[in-house]
């Protein structure tokens, strides 16, 4: 496809955008034009988009590979923010919007001056419908700063549903937005629930999914690779000193429940890294397909489906293994089984497909070490430690350093003002020493975040990850492959580096996103407004993206 052409697409759908506006009948709609019934928005939590191209050649032909061969795919899809984690991609994904607009720095960070966690979707004025709700669960998005394209929707068409699900309570809460609803898995009943901030109860549908106690399925069974041996040459054995030997241990066949006697907290939690888990996700995705009968009429509705084993087996055992390799292969499998649903119920040329993923992942630094590689972890407790042992040596204060929030460091500004320091002295020291940490890349100060220097790397993308009235005045960056975690094993992610940025966009419905690889760098955020020009509605208020240069 030609760069014409793609500019030619982009134009189109903003033109489509801006008419949306315009037009007469329903403000944001142009009531002439098609638009699809039901928008299906998948996420991938942890799949790093060099994963899907590794094991093209042994998934189904109608899982993935419906994006890869039939559909619209982005090779060179990116995050455009640094501290790469859940809850920061989830926010991006349907508001265009990175952290430093949407509030969302990263899954938990630190009040400025009280220095008390704040979870990305805690509210303690909202509760668990029916089960349990700790301190600081995900129950509302509060904290989110920005709209969604679902909320864009409902404003204009308040008839349509917005549902968003998942297995972590940010997954299902930040795709739905304001105005949609959520739905996320309880770990310790195996049911779904959604918080008082949405509903006071649950509908029918709810209740009798989780009254057929679905997760009770999953107790004794085995967790065993799809494919021979000889399939799995190109992944790193089971069974590694660096992978995890918790939950279902580092082992396949895994028995899901092997060590208890009945169903219980323990056996629910552990369902979620392995491969049911991502079946449970989808089959109350069905349920709930059936009892909101969503794609049913001429109001579109979106259904948000955040799939999290994924991630939970990458950060167990890394993603160069065979186990989230033979997982990536499950998850290819119960995705066709999806869409084939999808095209019975709601029709195959009635709905728009896409997937993508919240970030990516670094290999394992054991693995990467031993292969050559430059890699490590640096402890975030000891570096805390002598940080503060070296500002006290010059500024004669114990703990001027806090402690960590998202990306950064806080630091004690009422004790640097009775010391009569100046802050921007105690952050200069403090960024000369912590350069001198074997692993750290570098380290960018609140002058650095506020001013305007566009050449030095990796700093425009830790800007986009710094929100001015929430993140830490000292914003951290390692080295390629290493790990800011105390973990002895396993691996992680958060760096602004490709291994971290680049996931996959995916898109289907050949009325709407056409056919074809798309090579040209292109980001996370262009989701938003892309899908604002196929629904005819205004981009999310706070949107940075652009649309997406679709195929033909």
């Amino acid at each position: 496809m030609s760069t014409a052409n793609y500019t030619r697409r982009a134009l189109l759908l903003s033109a489509a955008a801006l008419l949306a506006g315009c037009a007469s009948g329903p403000p944001g709609v142009a009531p002439t034009a098609s638009k699809p019934k039901l928008i299906v928005f998948l996420v991938v939590d942890g799949l790093p988009q060099r994963q899907v191209l590794s094991y093209r050649d042994q998934l189904q032909p109608d899982g993935f590979k419906r994006f890869l061969d039939r559909g619209a795919w982005f090779a060179n899809a990116h995050y455009g923010h640094g501290h790469t984690v859940t809850a920061a991609g989830h926010a991006v994904m349907l508001s265009g919007a990175y952290p430093q607009k949407s509030g969302i720095i990263g899954n938990e960070w630190r009040d400025r001056e009280t220095g008390e966690s704040i979870y990305c979707t805690g509210d303690s004025a909202h509760q668990y419908i029916g089960h349990k709700t700790a301190p600081l669960a995900g129950t509302s998005p509060k904290n989110y700063k920005v709209e969604t394209i679902g909320d864009v929707l409902r404003g204009l068409q308040p008839d349509s549903k917005v549902i968003g699900i998942s297995g972590k309570d940010r997954g299902a809460i930040l795709p739905a937005g304001h105005k949609g609803q959520a739905y996320m898995y309880m770990s310790e009943s195996g049911q779904f629930a959604s918080s008082t901030y949405y509903m006071a109860a649950h509908p029918v549908w709810v209740n009798g999914f989780n009254a057929a106690k679905p997760a009770d399925n999953f107790f004794k069974k085995s967790w065993t690779p799809l494919l021979p041996e000889s399939a799995y040459v190109r992944s790193v054995p089971d069974g590694q000193p660096w992978q995890s030997t918790g939950g279902n241990g580092n082992h396949l066949p895994a028995v899901i429940g092997d060590k208890h006697e009945k169903p219980g907290p323990l056996f629910y939690a552990n369902i979620i890294p392995s491969p049911f888990g991502d079946e449970i996700t989808l089959a109350f995705a069905r349920a709930a397909i059936e009892g909101e009968q969503l794609g049913a009429d001429d109001k579109t509705d979106i259904l948000s489906v955040s799939l999290s084993s994924h991630d939970y087996i990458n950060h167990a055992f890394g993603p160069e293994s065979r186990l989230s390799h033979d997982h990536l292969l499950h998850l290819d499998r119960y995705l066709q089984d999806f869409f084939q649903y999808l095209d019975a119920k709601v029709g195959a040329g009635n709905y728009v497909a896409m997937l993508t993923a919240d970030h990516g992942f670094a290999d394992t630094p054991e693995w990467a070490k031993s292969q050559g590689r430059d890699a490590e972890r640096i402890n975030p407790a000891l570096t805390l430690g002598w940080l503060n042992s070296e500002l006290a040596k010059q500024f004669g204060e114990p703990k001027l350093a806090r402690g960590y929030s998202a990306a950064g460091l806080l630091f004690d500004e009422k004790a640097i003002k009775a010391r009569g320091l100046k802050s921007a002295d105690v952050y200069a020291t403090a960024k000369k020493l912590l350069l001198q940490v074997d692993g750290i890349a570098d380290v960018f100060t609140l002058d650095q975040m506020q001013g305007s220097d566009t050449q030095t790397p990796y700093l425009a993308a830790m800007r986009r990850s710094w929100h001015p009235d929430i993140a830490a005045p000292v914003q951290i960056v390692v080295k390629p492959g290493w790990l800011y975690s105390s973990r002895g094993g396993g691996s992680s992610h958060g760096t602004p580096y490709e291994y971290d940025t680049h996931v996959p966009i995916l898109a289907w419905g050949p009325a709407w996103v056409g056919r074809g690889e798309v090579k040209q760098r292109v980001e996370v955020a262009d989701i938003a407004p892309t899908l604002a020009a196929i629904l005819q509605v205004p981009a999310p208020a706070h949107s940075q993206g652009r649309p997406l240069p679709l195929p033909n």
